[in-house]
Formats: structure tokens, sequence, C-alpha cells
């Protein structure tokens, strides 16, 4: 008897799309080295039809738009991550590099949601002894928390039909694999398959689902993008391994805003929630020195104030360098040029590196006017006036432009001793904010000369 031969695919782990065989670019995305072999599904005959059932439809008016019970972790942070705590039958994808804090931050979670709802800690990993010696670094050993080592989907399943569960954690999604595959657990098929069955049975049975994913040395959630459209939120550890300091992102979140940010410092108990933010990102100086500027930004609703720092130095053979840590670095090319055609200031024979410090990384456009006035700064070797704040964001034709919810990042930095803010004009608040001065600017070489004075 002839053996019969298992059909395989390539699926990309960028867009999850197939091919018949290998390439090294991908034939739907066009990105390169990201196919891997992966079991193909079966198809029917071209002489069998598939027929199905039809579907109750309903009218929009008549759908009960009331907003979904949450119910919170325990962490006031993460919490504001999440858009308020948890939904039932949400699911959750929670990705960072390894030790960052993932497994700390939802055993303290799950400790806290046990003492009200049933919480299940799944281990694929780390054996349940391993889990509690961090239970009991972390002063939680009498947790109400049940543990299961188990990497087996099917398993998995049957122990949450059992236990009924209310909040689950897999850790991490990676180990976990299901028997009606052959491939190996972390592959494509088998993530992309362990999280859709698990997805199903969170929204059939109202049971909060958490994964833990890893992250490939780019810094996205390793296995298909597609593990990142099925969930209801993805959130990330941001931040230096190497600091105490831990920063979580809400990258999509369909019961809350996206990009917000929950801070945490990591201490000998575990991590814990960070209330003034702004303060950790903030100068330590003594007085003002050249090329600092204090910025307002939004991350999600919450104004936060962040020290931009700029180092312009002589070219020391070569062609100038542009280089950034947690900025953009083709805007910051291009507000240099805008720097240059619109503010008189040219850094051509100059070396120039920005950073935004503590760790945060900076994506909206209100910093483009403090890095402009920070570089300028470390160029002439001047400081910026004491107890000021800068946001705006900088148009290629040299002029200032004005960003979302100005107001709020004015009484913010009202609220932590800022005396002034340099802002553009159509920001300027109709009514004087006590304790604070506002200046506003229409062009770039109008907040030049402001701030040279």
């Amino acid at each position: 008897m002839a053996k019969t031969r298992t059909k395989t695919v390539y699926s990309c782990t960028e867009c999850g799309g197939q091919s018949p065989k290998w390439q090294g670019q991908c034939p739907h995305c066009g990105v390169w080295n990201t196919l891997v072999e992966a079991l193909a599904a079966p198809t029917p005959s071209r002489f069998q039809t598939v027929t199905g059932k039809a579907s109750a439809v309903r009218a929009l008016a008549s759908v009960d738009a009331r907003g979904s019970p949450r119910f919170p972790t325990g962490i006031e942070e993460f919490d504001r991550v999440l858009g308020g705590g948890l939904v039932p039958g949400g699911v959750i994808l929670l990705g960072g590099d390894p030790g960052i804090g993932k497994s700390t931050l939802l055993l303290q979670a799950m400790a806290a949601i046990g003492a009200a709802k049933k919480a299940l800690y799944v281990t694929g990993e780390e054996s349940v002894e391993q889990v509690a010696l961090r239970a009991q670094r972390l002063g939680l050993i009498n947790a109400p928390v049940s543990l299961l080592a188990e990497v087996q989907l099917e398993a998995i399943i049957a122990t949450i039909g059992v236990e009924q569960p209310e909040v689950v954690v897999i850790d991490s999604i990676q180990t976990a694999y299901t028997e009606a595959l052959t491939s190996a657990p972390g592959s494509v098929s088998q993530v992309r398959e362990c999280a859709a069955q698990l997805t199903r049975l969170a929204k059939q049975r109202g049971v909060v689902v958490i994964f833990v994913g890893h992250v490939t040395k780019e810094g996205a959630i390793a296995g298909p993008r597609v593990l990142e459209h099925i969930v209801d939120t993805v959130l990330y550890f941001e931040g230096d391994t190497h600091s105490s300091f831990r920063l979580v992102r809400a990258i999509k979140n369909r019961f809350g805003a996206a990009n917000e940010l929950g801070v945490f410092g990591m201490t000998e108990k575990g991590l814990k929630g960070v209330s003034n933010p702004s303060a950790m990102f903030l100068s330590q100086h003594a007085e003002a020195v050249p090329g600092s500027a204090i910025v307002a930004t939004m991350e999600g609703s919450r104004p936060l104030l962040v020290e931009v720092q700029a180092l312009v130095d002589p070219i020391q053979g070569g062609i100038a360098r542009r280089l950034s840590v947690g900025l953009d670095p083709q805007r910051l090319a291009l507000l240099l040029a805008v720097l240059h055609r619109h503010g008189g200031v040219e850094t051509s024979g100059y070396d120039v590196f920005v950073n935004a410090v503590g760790g945060v990384k900076i994506d909206e456009p209100a910093a483009d006017l403090a890095i402009l006035l920070a570089v300028n700064s470390s160029l002439r070797n001047r400081p910026l006036p004491a107890k000021t704040i800068v946001f705006g964001e900088v148009g290629l034709a040299g002029e200032i432009r004005p960003v979302q919810r100005g107001q709020e990042r004015i009484r913010e930095a009202s609220k932590l001793g800022f005396r002034q803010v340099l802002i553009p004009n159509a920001n300027k608040p109709r009514q004087a904010i006590e304790g604070i001065k506002v200046l506003g600017v229409e062009r770039v070489d109008e907040a030049v000369a402001m701030m040279r004075e």
C-alpha cells in the first residue's frame, strides 16, 4: 500500500498568507524571509457540495447597545491600559521581551482577581513549583489562584470546562499545541489554531483569556500577525530591562482607548504602579542645561511631561550622523531641514543626537517644536528658560500647527510647577490659566528667536 503524504504549505509570519512552495520573499506582503512550513488544511472535493444553515439577522435598532460590564484587576495602572478593567469574553495578548515582567504582572493581577473571581493560571514554560516560588518572592503564596502546568490545547480546554474559571492566563501561547496538527509547538499553524480555539471558547462561555506572547528581535509578536487581529486587546511591554521602570502600552483595544500607557516600577515585591509618571521622565538637573526641553505629550487619555535631550557636536570625520532614541529618526532629519530653511540654523557640519528620557517612545508630532528648540539650545550652548514647557507640530513650510487637547497639557504643566509654556497660537486658551504664562507662536523662526531672548 502506498504511503499517504501529508500536504504542507508555507505561511508568512507577517501577513499569514500561504504559498505552495518556499520563496525568499512573501508574494502577498513582499517581506523577506518570513515563509515557514505549516500543515495544509484539507480541501473539499470539487464534487462535494458544502451547505450551511442560515443565521438569524437582527435590525441595528433592535440591538441593545449597553456597554459591557467590567471588573478591575486590582492594579490601577493595568486597569488604565485596559480601558477600565477586564470585560467578560475579552481576549488579551500581552507581549514583551524576555524577563521584562509579563509573568510577574499577570501573577499579581490574578492574585488580586482571585479574591472575587475564579482564576486559572496555565503555565507552559514553568512548573507549578517555579510559579509558586515566584509567588513566594512577591508575597502572594496564599493567593487564591489555581495553577495548571499543561501545553496540550485539548487538555487545557477540558480543564477549563471542569474548573469553570472566569479568568484564564495562557503563559505562553507559543508553547501550546493541538493534536490536530503535526507541526511543532510555536509554529505558525499551531499558534494560530490554538489562539483561534481559545478565542472561540472565550466568546462562547464569557471567559476572559489572557495570552502571553513572545516577541521577535524586531519587537513584534512572534508568529503570524493574524494573532493580533483575532484578539480584542494587544498590550506591549516597553522600557529597558536594565531600568527599574516598565511601560505597558495598548496597541489595540476594542473596549477602550488605544495608545493608553501604564507606568510601573519594578521592586522586590513585583511591579508597582507609578501614580505621577511625569516626575519620572522630567529632568533631575539642579539648574537649566543646554540641549534640554520639556514636552507635554499625550499618552492615550493621560498628559505626560517628558524631557527631550539633544546633543549637537562637530563632525569627527565622515558624514554627519542623525540618531534618535524614543523618537522617529526619519522625522528628526525632516525637522533639521525645516530648522535650517525656516529657522536659519545650520546643522550640516554637526552630528545630532536626540533622546527621550526614561525609555518612553514619543510617536505624536507634538514633540516637533521641543526637538527643534533642544537642538538649537545645544548648538548655541544656551539653555531654554527654566520652568518652560514646549509643544507643537512643525510643518514643512515652517508653520507651527496646533495639537489636540492643548489645555489638558497646559494644566498638567501648571500642576507640576511650570510657569511658562510655548505653544502654537491656535492652542492658546481663551481664558488665562492661573500660575502659568502662555506664549503663542506661528512660525519656527519666531519660536527660535523667542527662546534666544
